[in-house]
Parts: C-alpha cells; sequence; structure tokens
C-alpha cells in the first residue's frame, strides 16, 4: 500500500502544473463552500441575537383591540407565577422625538422595567442598567442604543448626557445611565435609513408622563421545553377569567414567527451550499479528464507493470489513490482558506466567527468521493489494457 502512495504522488508531481490546475477546480468549489456556510451560520445568529433582542422568542400578551381591559401589574404578577414563565416584562412603547446636542429626530421609546435585560436580552456596553429603585421612583433617567449615540453624539459612551423626549403630548428632559448593544446591532446598521434608534425609560415614567397605567403589552421569556402554542391558551384563559372575559387578552407567537424567518434563511443557506456543490461536480469531471489523458500518456509504463506480474486490482489502485490524493488534498488547501477568508471577513463586520462544521465536513467528504468516483472509468480503462499493446506505445 505504501509503494501505491509512493507512485501515486510521483505521478502528481511528474505534471505539476496539471495537476495543480485540476486542484484548483476542487479548491475554488470547496472554499465557496465553506465560506457560504460559515457566513450563513454567523449571519442567521447574528439575526437571531437582533430578533431576541426584539422580544421574538417568547409569547407577547396584549389586549384585544375591540376590548377596554387592563394589563397593569396584577396581570404581570399572574404571569409571571406561571409554569414554564421564566421572566414578563412589561412594556409601553411610544413613537416620538428627540433632541440633543443640537440635533433632533424620531425614535422610538420604550417604557420597561428592570427585568427587561433578562427578558429580550438587551445588554449594556456603558453605564448600568434600570435597577428597582428606578422603577419604584419613576425616575428621569433613559437607557439609548450604540447607534443613537454615535449618531447623534459621535461617541459611543454618552453616559452622563442628556437628552429631551417628547412623545404622547409630553416632554422632558432625561440623564442617559447606559448604552446598550441591541442583539448584534445588525437590523438597525442595516436598515438604519429606515429603523428609528431606540430610546429606554423606566414604564413607571412613561405612565406618569402620559397618565396611562397600563402596558401596551407584556413580553415573556419561555423556559425551554415548554409547548409555546398550549402556554399561549393558559395564559390567555387565565387573564380572561381574572376578568370574566371570554376572548379579552390575546398571545402572539412570536417564536414562531421566528421560527419562519429562521426557516427561510435555512432554505436560502441550502441553495447556496447547493450551487457551491456544482463546481465540485466540475472538478471530479476535470478530475476524469487528466486521469484519462494520464492512462494515455502513461500505456507503456501500464504495459510493463502487467507484464512483471502487475494485477488490474493493482493497476486501479494506483489510479484511484491518485485521483483521492488530487481531490483530498485540493479539499484541504480549499477549506484552510474558506476558514480563513470567513475568519477574516467576519471579524471585519465585527462579529463572531462560528464555523458549521457540518458544512465543511460535507464539503471534503463530497469533494474527495466524486474525485474517486470520476476517477473511477480511467481505472478501469488503465487496468484494461493489454500488455503486448501497451509496451507498443511511444
Amino acid at each position: 500500500m505504501a509503494d501505491i502512495f509512493l507512485f501515486a504522488l510521483r505521478n502528481i508531481f511528474r505534471k505539476f502544473n496539471r495537476t495543480l490546475l485540476t486542484m484548483l477546480g476542487i479548491i475554488i468549489g470547496v472554499t465557496s463552500v465553506v465560506i457560504i456556510s460559515c457566513i450563513s451560520t454567523c449571519g442567521a445568529m447574528a439575526v437571531n441575537d437582533e430578533l431576541d433582542s426584539l422580544g421574538l422568542s417568547g409569547i407577547n400578551i396584549s389586549v384585544s383591540e375591540d376590548k377596554q381591559l387592563p394589563l397593569t401589574n396584577n396581570e404581570l404578577e399572574l404571569i409571571e407565577n406561571m409554569k414554564f414563565v421564566e421572566s414578563a416584562t412589561p412594556v409601553m412603547a411610544y413613537n416620538s422625538t428627540f433632541s440633543a446636542a443640537g440635533k433632533s429626530g424620531e425614535n422610538i421609546t420604550w417604557g420597561i422595567d428592570e427585568n427587561a435585560g433578562e427578558t429580550v436580552s438587551l445588554k449594556v456596553l456603558y453605564g448600568r442598567f434600570f435597577d428597582k429603585n428606578d422603577i419604584a421612583a419613576a425616575s428621569k433617567i433613559c437607557l439609548v442604543d450604540k447607534a443613537f449615540s454615535s449618531g447623534n453624539f459621535n461617541t459611543d459612551n454618552i453616559v452622563g448626557r442628556k437628552i429631551r423626549l417628547a412623545f404622547n403630548g409630553a416632554t422632558d428632559e432625561f440623564k442617559v445611565v447606559g448604552v446598550l448593544k441591541t442583539g448584534s446591532g445588525l437590523l438597525q446598521n442595516a436598515l438604519s435609513g429606515y429603523v428609528p434608534s431606540f430610546v429606554y425609560i423606566p414604564y413607571t415614567t412613561a405612565g406618569e408622563m402620559t397618565g396611562y397605567d397600563s402596558y401596551n403589552q407584556i413580553i415573556t421569556k419561555v423556559a425551554g421545553g415548554a409547548e409555546i402554542e398550549k402556554l399561549s391558551e393558559e395564559i390567555t384563559n387565565a387573564l380572561n377569567d381574572l376578568h370574566g372575559v371570554s376572548s379579552g387578552y390575546r398571545a402572539n407567537n412570536m417564536a414562531k414567527q421566528r421560527d419562519v424567518l429562521t426557516n427561510i434563511l435555512d432554505i436560502v443557506t441550502l441553495v447556496l451550499t447547493a450551487i457551491g456543490a456544482i463546481s465540485l461536480v466540475v472538478a471530479g469531471l476535470s478530475i476524469m479528464t487528466v486521469m484519462l489523458v494520464s492512462v494515455s500518456e502513461r500505456k507503456r509504463e501500464i504495459g510493463i507493470k502487467k507484464s512483471i506480474g502487475a494485477s488490474k486490482g493493482l493497476i486501479i489502485c494506483e489510479f484511484l489513490t491518485e485521483a483521492f490524493l488530487i481531490s483530498a488534498i485540493g479539499a484541504i488547501i480549499g477549506a484552510a482558506l474558506g476558514l480563513g477568508i470567513s475568519y477574516f471577513g467576519i471579524s471585519a463586520m465585527n462579529m463572531k466567527m462560528t464555523i458549521d462544521w457540518n458544512a465543511v465536513i460535507f464539503a471534503l467528504v463530497f469533494s474527495v468521493l466524486s474525485g474517486v468516483v470520476f476517477g473511477v472509468y480511467p481505472s478501469f480503462k488503465a487496468a484494461r489494457l493489454k500488455p503486448i499493446i501497451a509496451l507498443k506505445y511511444e
């Protein structure tokens, strides 16, 4: 077996330029598949993080449009005490305007509590989050996202600065106590011209300013293993029973909508990967072409080997090993290039590198198998050569 590998390596380097060009097809194919899989995986994770930050991983409870029912601390406490509800946070959302540092514009003001950071995955970059004292005192403080601070103050850290917010007919000044990273920032960066920046204030402060003590909605974080549809029904039934109505509240399964989006991303990834895999089939065809040329060039060598006792099986093994080595070496180089390019590209976008090893292994195995399969015909053609005819070849 060692001799077969040595002969195969010798034949590969005998026509190195031609072999390199043959490998190039495999290298490009594997590189493209790995890059597509890495970027798709990292992109999907970034989108999922962003959806988490917007509360799109649990259940959103709101009052039915045709009902005049409360959504206050009583309802919040009832939901928090239900099985499979990890946490719940009230939300009061308003389209608003801001003025700060001589600039003004539109934004969305969110009234939240101290648990919102856990429920909707809000991460603090600078400063601090709200605490119970802030909520109890209805403090005139706020949190802003990174896009807001960098866009209006030309710096990421604006803790201690003051901004003026106007919404629902009320206006007041707020002190910035924290700057948040909203998920990956991917959606807001991509849609910065369409999606207003976010400002967060204590929901009690929003209630005092507007005179409303009812929330727009309650966002819940669901424990793992929970049947979300069943839990949604249990929550709405409990709220309806609390107020003696039949359909006063509704539950929106945001996780289901999120799954639809992630499924679309998976389909796009699969299609792009399949397109990349086509190049691997083309590379396999090039291996077969080169191997057929190699058989024609080495007829005399094959005749000598068969005349001194080499069996058909040995000739087949030698050519298949050569096809295997060409495809395997090309696949390894392609995988390394793909991972390297992906790393630098993803790092440049300030995203975390995540490798889909299943896709990498698929690309390696598929390229090697295609190379070996397309090497079968040339191998059998070489093995079927008659020694007397092969020895006549010059």
